[in-house]
């Protein structure tokens, strides 16, 4: 067999572990590992596979993504997911659906001091689920808006995804997250206008709250301080260039800590807990990352990549052509794998092909940020739909993806404004240089 026949067959054999429900990082690493072997020797792959596993784990940029993450945990342990919802509520809750609104807006603020999706409909879900359960809310709109609007987290800066994916194509950690900014908040503007859309539509789903008075929005405000304060400390000083992304981790897992302290919540059990969830977040993080270079070491030697890079090149079809036919692959192919793991399992097969289409890299990697975030509410292995039914158990888990569907349309919208106008992602760092 020739190299390109056993790298077609280590895709195939990659998908059928998938299918039987073999973890994605131990199947990449597997086939990685066996195909590797086949090519060259098992000596070569077993000095390969050692050497993957300690430059991942010993990388020091990687370890950004532990202190983000711990970022994100001792912030919810504080309670400023509280205050974010409760200042998002008094300015937006008169609206159609204002509480869904608000939960948007809240896991947009959030999401700018956690950067994980799952995480962050988790922390609101705990929020605002009980809000609109009270006021009456329709279970499809309430529990979609919170899966939705957690896929936030995972694309306003710190994002785990920006930060894997900048290691994987070796771009700016930076760039990518003054990238994610724009596109964030368009994304968000279209969840909020598809919960005004169906609660116009039907006012039963989401019916408005009362008014506040514009003295009780201002003072709401004050819960916005801490978030602002890390959110300015983290990326402002990183923009700025007084600090590496690594160091700007630091100082937000820092800040944090001293947030919790000043407000007298820094108890034992509250670090514990944050600690322990910060190492098995990034453990799950670290193992994936390390199966996709395994594996995507023995697609290089396949050529694979860059023989699909050429055929691509080669059709007689726009550059936008082909990339829609990426997106839909992804979208077809979120249905079954995790998100997270499917991005770090094809940007090593694509990357080469967007590069060759002319492409920019940065552009490339907010679009792989926002077909992930299709893959954590789409239907059957959509991450933020689960932990949403953890949180509310008496909804049925399809009742829940029933909810997010409107949202998901939101989200090929904005991919087809990005395809057709990709300086919404390259604005701001051209702009910030």
């Amino acid at each position: 067999m020739t190299d390109l026949e056993v790298g077609i067959l280590g895709c195939v054999v990659l998908f059928v572990l998938l299918v039987a429900s073999l973890p994605v990082a131990f199947a990449m690493a597997v086939v990685g590992f066996v195909g590797f072997a086949a090519i060259r020797t098992p000596e070569a792959a077993a000095s390969m596979i050692s050497l993957e596993l300690y430059e991942t784990f010993a990388s020091y940029s990687l370890t950004v993504i532990p202190l983000f993450v711990l970022m994100g945990q001792v912030a919810f342990h504080t309670g400023i997911s509280r205050r974010l919802f409760d200042a998002a509520y008094h300015w937006l809750g008169h609206l159609p659906g204002g509480l869904a609104v608000s939960t948007i807006g809240a896991c947009t603020a959030f999401g700018a001091i956690c950067g994980s999706g799952p995480a962050t409909a988790a922390t609101m879900a705990s929020v605002a689920l009980p809000e609109m359960k009270r006021y009456r809310y329709d279970s499809r709109l309430s529990c979609g808006a919170v899966a939705a609007g957690g896929g936030l987290g995972m694309m306003i800066p710190p994002s785990v995804v920006f930060i894997v994916y900048a290691i994987l194509t070796e771009q700016s950690i930076g760039t990518l997250f003054i990238a994610g900014i724009t596109p964030g908040l368009l994304i968000a503007a279209l969840f909020c206008v598809t919960v005004y859309i169906q609660c116009k539509i039907n006012p039963k789903l989401g019916p408005a709250g009362p008014k506040m008075s514009w003295g009780s929005k201002f003072a709401s405000l004050s819960g916005l301080i801490e978030t602002l304060i890390l959110f300015a400390g983290v990326m402002g000083g990183m923009f700025a260039g007084y600090f590496t992304p690594t160091e700007a981790a630091a100082i937000g897992a820092a800040g944090s800590l001293i947030i919790a302290a000043a407000r007298g919540q820094l108890s034992r059990k509250m670090l514990t807990r944050s600690l322990m969830e910060t190492l098995r977040t990034s453990c799950m993080v670290m193992i994936i990352v390390c199966g996709a270079m395994i594996f995507g070491r023995f697609l290089a030697i396949t050529r694979i990549p860059f023989e699909l890079a050429t055929w691509l090149a080669g059709l007689p079809l726009p550059g936008w052509m082909v990339i829609g036919m990426i997106i839909l692959f992804y979208l077809a192919a979120g249905c079954f794998i995790d998100a997270l793991a499917l991005a770090m399992l094809t940007i090593p097969i694509f990357y080469p092909v967007v590069m060759e289409l002319g492409f920019d890299p940065i552009w490339f990697g907010v679009m792989i940020v926002l077909v992930t975030q299709m893959g954590v509410i789409t239907p059957p292995v959509g991450v933020n739909v689960y932990v949403i039914s953890g949180v509310e158990r008496d909804v049925p888990l399809q009742t829940i993806f029933r909810g997010a569907m409107p949202f998901l349309l939101a989200l090929i919208v904005a991919a087809i404004l990005l395809v057709l106008f990709p300086s919404i992602c390259t604005f701001l760092p051209n702009r910030i240089g």
